[in-house]
């Protein structure tokens, strides 16, 4: 079967909108785009998160006029609006800050500064520089995009984003003040959390501080029937509420006790906290209307803390995204890998935005293939994501984000501080990797910004990155005297050190491979292992020696996969109703409410919806349920199982849940008891409109032909230096085969095929990577049979 093209695929269903589609990914490092025009053509854009383009100066300086190369094609006067750095790693200009851009000839490559010649005479040629966009990264990736200057409105478009900027703000702890009001008796609720111990053998446990600056408590109570113990006092709620204006808090939380059962308190409480001035008020029962008081506060004070972050930044990217007529559209990516509406997004349902949109290019990618048992394998700049499918996508409806728990649905998906851009350094005197990372500023100590040695600087001294592919100016020098001094330190050679951060590295990201598979009873080499993100197909071979996995897979535009991936999403809704009620019980009830969840869900897309013209529209006729979850539990446990019933299956239902729960049950714990009734905690339906058709490939392999090396690069394997050849990915043919060790080159990404390693380009665009079994250092570290 021949592979339908992406261009062809998303034309088909795009080009009656007579307008741009892009797809957005905004990393810690990178923003990606994946942009497609009116006319179905395909553009890609990979540009800093910090809204930054990097150069380097090309010529002397003439009047004001600064000649700088390694720059996208891009339009006359395009950086007009932009603040020009032409020193990194200093605080600016010689002249001691930034000066703005004023014009920029695309034909010279000449940029024309609001400087005078003394300013820019000290200007060194070959140095590092920097254009800084005024306006968000996404809306410098969309203008690059469309090749539309800031001087002049974007077109009209539809956005897909994806974002990591609440879970950047949460984990660096840069969120709004938040006063946390709840129940008179429970300040203290949070500090004490579960008592859990986040490092069993440690002696002495740091707590984090919490999100909250202050704790207010309330003069209320409701019982756990839902019957009113205590009224609210308003008065006292409204004094309570000036004061922590008064001290600085900003944004409310509201978490009371039993509110599930009835939320009157909490919404009487909201209007009289907006009422003396917060600008922003979030109650529990909007959030996650379920039993459970410690983790509907803990939801509740992450969205208080991040709301007033990320709805501003989605503010101003749909502020810029008006265009002439007002016609253009934002979509954001939900953690559970659906898309919702800009206005009014949680910022509780997006800490895993991107990640999500990575799973779903990732299963598109193993489908056109022919791969329906995929792990996906996301190495970007920061972090390394992990997730696991077999049909369906795996959801969490309860998950931590750093120091925080969430009561919100999320794809499966487990992520280690392990990227290209993760710091390498000493640490009490042994090698470490990361948790730290170098981020978009400074950037590995490579893009020449005063940055650390990074896993970039790592691959890039050992042969396996080509400087000259980087889609900004990279200097070699810069890493080298950073492992330099690290070498100095320990009396060491190099080499053996750059290898040995990789294997930290690779070992990191093979446990999180292992916690969502062996974990959870799957062997990972049952299935292929997508390696996308800027570094994933570097390291991919080496991380699926570890596992015993035999294919990697490496899609086409592997490194932008997870802004490519956001085609394949559709507009989702969750529908959830409580129960905690016997399933002997309420089993004859169960088919009815799950259809009264259902019309819920599809009503909410629908006025979601309603009136728009772009890609956030309702398609008609396509909203459908796509799953049903019943949440089962033995009585008095508190854990629940979610149980996935067919779409098809009506009543009796009973019985089939109660098959699935066991078999569930015996697989996760390892035996089931009997005679133990059933409660079913919750049910939960889930409705879409839209999201792309997935072109599933066969089997059949192309006819095989050898590929042909462009070239030849020096590189380090096994310590041992090696003469590799270099493909260049763009002039390989279907079919077309090649052996390792060597690398696959591309516009913003590599692939090395470690020794023992072989592959080929399929039909559907993906780089195919098998093991030689005979050489499998991993089955053989694992004690698995050859």
């Amino acid at each position: 079967m021949r592979a339908v093209s992406m261009a062809r695929r998303v034309s088909q269903s795009l080009m009656t909108e007579k307008r741009w589609q892009l797809h957005i990914d905004t990393g810690g490092t990178f923003t990606d785009c994946v942009a497609v025009s009116p006319r179905g053509e395909i553009r890609r854009v990979k540009v800093l998160s910090s809204s930054a383009l990097r150069g380097r100066i090309a010529a002397p300086p003439e009047g004001r006029n600064v000649r700088i190369e390694g720059l996208p094609e891009l339009p006359s006067g395009f950086f007009r609006g932009f603040a020009f750095r032409p020193a990194l790693g200093a605080s600016g200009s010689p002249a001691g800050g930034d000066l703005a851009a004023v014009d920029w000839d695309p034909i010279l490559k000449q940029l024309k500064v609001g400087a005078d010649r003394e300013s820019l005479g000290a200007i060194e040629v070959g140095a590092a520089c920097e254009l800084l966009c005024p306006e968000e990264a996404p809306i410098l990736a969309a203008r690059i995009a469309t090749g539309t200057p800031p001087d002049r409105p974007l077109p009209p478009l539809d956005m897909r984003l994806a974002t990591t900027r609440g879970t950047n703000a949460l984990l660096e702890r840069n969120g709004a003040p938040v006063a946390f009001f709840v129940t008179a008796g429970f300040a203290d609720l949070l500090a004490i959390g579960t008592q859990a111990r986040p490092d069993l053998f440690a002696l002495a446990i740091e707590k984090p501080a919490p999100l909250y600056a202050q704790a207010v408590e309330v003069a209320e109570g409701v019982a756990a029937d839902g019957s009113e113990l205590r009224p609210l006092d308003r008065e006292a709620a409204a004094r309570s509420g000036r004061s922590a204006l008064a001290g600085g808090a900003t944004s409310a939380a509201v978490a009371l006790k039993n509110a599930y059962r009835d939320p009157r308190h909490e919404r009487e409480l909201a209007v009289i906290l907006r009422e003396v001035g917060f600008a922003r008020v979030a109650i529990s029962t909007d959030l996650a209307p379920e039993i459970g008081f410690l983790a509907r506060a803990a939801t509740v004070v992450v969205e208080a803390y991040l709301a007033p972050i990320l709805g501003g930044y989605l503010e101003r990217v749909a502020a810029a995204l008006g265009g002439p007529t007002g016609e253009s559209s934002l979509l954001v990516m939900t953690s559970a890998g659906g898309l919702d509406r800009a206005e009014g997004f949680r910022a509780k349902d997006g800490l895993l935005s991107g990640p999500a949109g990575g799973v779903l290019g990732a299963v598109a990618a193993g489908r056109r293939s022919g791969f329906a048992r995929v792990l996906s394998f996301d190495m970007g700049g920061t972090s390394t994501d992990v997730a696991r499918f077999d049909g369906e996508l795996e959801l969490r409806f309860e998950h931590r984000v750093g120091d925080a728990h969430l009561v919100a649905p999320a794809l499966a998906v487990e992520t280690v501080a392990a990227g290209g851009g993760s710091i390498c350094a000493l640490a009490g005197g042994w090698l470490a990797v990361g948790p730290e990372s170098a981020g978009a500023a400074p950037g590995p100590a490579a893009y020449g910004a005063g940055g650390p040695l990074t896993i970039t600087d790592v691959n890039l001294l050992l042969g396996r990155l080509d400087p000259q592919r980087f889609g900004i100016p990279i200097d070699p020098a810069a890493a080298a005297l950073r492992i330099d001094e690290i070498a100095r330190r320990l009396g060491s050679p190099p080499e053996p050190l750059l290898e040995g951060f990789l294997e930290i590295a690779n070992e990191r990201m093979a446990d999180a491979i292992r916690r969502i598979s062996i974990g959870r009873g799957y062997d990972p080499a049952e299935y292929a292992l997508v390696a996308f993100g800027g570094a994933g197909a570097q390291h991919a071979c080496a991380v699926a020696d570890l596992l015993g996995i035999s294919t990697v897979l490496v899609p086409e535009d592997a490194s932008l996969l997870s802004a490519r991936g956001l085609i394949e999403a559709a507009v989702e809704r969750f529908a959830v109703a409580q129960v905690l009620r016997p399933l002997d019980e309420i089993e004859g009830e169960l088919a009815a409410r799950l259809e009264r969840l259902a019309a819920e869900a599809t009503a909410a897309i629908s006025a979601a919806t309603e009136g728009d013209t772009g890609s956030s529209r309702a398609p008609e006729g396509e909203v459908a349920v796509r799953r049903r979850i019943v949440q089962l539990r033995f009585t008095g446990q508190e854990t629940a199982l979610a149980i996935e019933l067919p779409l098809e299956a009506r009543e009796p239902l009973g019985a089939m849940l109660r098959a699935q729960f066991l078999s569930a049950y015996r697989d996760l714990y390892g035996y089931a008891p009997e005679g133990r009734t059933l409660e079913v905690e919750a049910l939960r339906v889930v409705v879409s409109a839209g999201g792309g058709e997935v072109v599933a490939m066969g089997v059949d392999r192309p006819p095989p032909s050898e590929g042909v090396p462009q070239g030849h690069r020096r590189a380090r394997f096994a310590g041992a230096w090696r003469e590799v050849e270099v493909f260049e990915r763009t002039d390989l043919r279907a079919g077309d085969r090649f052996a390792g060790p060597c690398l696959v080159v591309e516009v913003h990404s590599a692939t090395l095929v470690e020794p023992g390693w072989h592959g080929h380009l399929d039909g559907a665009g993906a780089l195919v990577l098998e093991r030689e079994l005979e050489m499998w250092p991993g089955k053989m570290r694992q004690g698995l049979p050859i």
